[in-house]
């Protein structure tokens, strides 16, 4: 499924993170596309769901994102 723009309801992008997060929990969350490894870890989870719709951290903000520590 694409992606959650920024102007979807909010009840749009809850049901699309409760819907990633089922996946995690059944087992059938994978990373990067159908064929890539099952998502093991909650956390990687939570941040695919997040990204799915439009909720991740670098959008909400509107910062780019950066590499490395503090400068």
């Amino acid at each position: 499924m694409p992606k959650l723009g920024p102007g979807a309801s909010k009840s749009a992008k809850q049901a699309r993170i409760k819907r990633e997060m089922h996946k995690f929990k059944t087992g059938s969350l994978h990373s990067g596309s159908k064929k890539g490894p099952v998502v093991e870890s909650r956390k990687q989870a939570i941040a695919i769901a997040l990204s799915e719709s439009g909720q991740s951290k670098n959008r909400k903000l509107g910062r780019k994102a950066t590499r490395g520590g503090r400068r």
